[in-house]
């Protein structure tokens, strides 16, 4: 019987030795697989795939914080990431290294198309902006809302590496496992060894995402997958608990399947209306404003929701007084809003907000 006030040093390495091909598994492997082939499908026959990537990745990033109650409105985000005011809110700075560290592990993926501890250490330096490495002083717990002890991840750094290399080993090896599968399973080991002290949560959810791009199930991983945990928040803790105290992989297993299923169905949704949106409002430009149309001008205010006249600049579109007139007019035909944040005045794509602010996943 595990106590839940002892460090887990016990803790089995991967595999589990479960069948992990039940029939529940199996059928929901399919359909989850077959929900992530046709997003990938959709991104790979975007004119330009990458286009939105930074609002999906600040998205994901703004969740899979707000999982930790780290808590910033879409207002300050993109505010904080287009405007040259300097923000001070903890919060979003916090976010937006997210989103850094998730850019961090896709670009080590093209040069060493591999999941390692160093890596994992990268990437939680980056979220926290600090040095931090492996845990290496004792009485780490982990409590409930009511204080708590609910789990005592392994202790003693030398342990910690040793789980870590044997977690390693396993995601990196090829043993005919079904990825989908293997992802639930590095997902659970990674938060149950628990190796830092702060930072484990996002990192094992970026982590899942960078397991989609390394086994080729997601090219361009443009996918919220924390959307999912935080509207099923406790029941993914329950089945976390229930695998380390019972071994009920199944259960955790298909709560995963169903959140890449869910999630992927519903990305692909929002893609399509983005899509739909920008081609609407491309066709309306030209047609209203021929002068101001461009097809780089439309790609920029789709690329993130909030714009500035420096980002058209930037883009070639012209000097700081033809691009002011292009925003002015953008607003005068209700394209875009805008709002005065310290000296600057952005732009806001409010119809894209809106989209990307739809998440109820059903």
């Amino acid at each position: 019987m595990l106590n839940r006030k002892q460090p887990y040093n016990d803790l089995p390495s991967l595999p589990p030795k479960i069948d992990l091909e039940t029939k529940n598994i199996l059928l929901k492997t399919i359909s989850a697989s077959r929900a992530l082939a046709q997003l990938n499908g959709a991104i790979r026959n975007l004119p330009n795939p990458t286009l939105f990537l930074d609002t999906v990745h600040l998205q994901e990033a703004k969740a899979s914080s707000a999982i930790e109650n780290i808590i910033t409105t879409n207002d300050d985000l993109y505010q904080a990431l287009i405007a040259d005011k300097k923000f001070d809110n903890p919060e979003t700075k916090e976010v937006i290294r997210y989103k850094e560290a998730l850019w961090l592990g896709l670009e080590r993926l093209k040069s060493r198309p591999f999941i390692t501890t160093n890596l994992c250490i990268e990437l939680v330096q980056t979220i926290k902006g600090n040095t931090a490495g492996i845990r290496n002083t004792p009485g780490t717990t982990l409590s409930n809302a009511n204080g708590e002890v609910v789990y005592t991840p392994p202790s003693g750094e030398e342990v910690i590496r040793e789980k870590l290399a044997a977690w390693e080993r396993f995601i990196n090896e090829d043993d005919g496992i079904d990825p989908l599968i293997k992802m639930a399973l590095l997902h659970y080991q990674f938060e149950a060894i628990h190796p830092f002290s702060d930072g484990n949560g996002r990192t094992g959810r970026i982590l899942l995402l960078l397991f989609l791009k390394q086994t080729g199930l997601l090219d361009i991983p443009a996918i919220y997958l924390s959307e999912y945990i935080i509207q099923h928040k406790n029941d993914y803790y329950r089945l976390l608990r229930q695998v380390t105290e019972n071994q009920n992989w199944e259960n955790f297993i298909l709560y995963m399947l169903e959140m890449v299923e869910k999630t992927a169905h519903h990305g692909l949704i929002r893609l399509e209306n983005v899509i739909q949106l920008m081609e609407n409002t491309a066709e309306k430009i030209r047609t209203i404003l021929p002068k101001v149309y461009s097809k780089d001008l439309v790609e920029i205010i789709f690329k993130l929701p909030y714009t500035k006249r420096q980002t058209l600049i930037d883009g070639g579109l012209g000097t700081p007084k033809t691009v002011g007139n292009y925003l002015l007019a953008l607003e005068k035909e209700g394209f875009l809003t805008s709002k005065k944040v310290g000296k600057e005045k952005l732009y806001i794509n409010v119809k894209l907000m809106e989209i990307l602010e739809n998440s109820n996943l059903k």
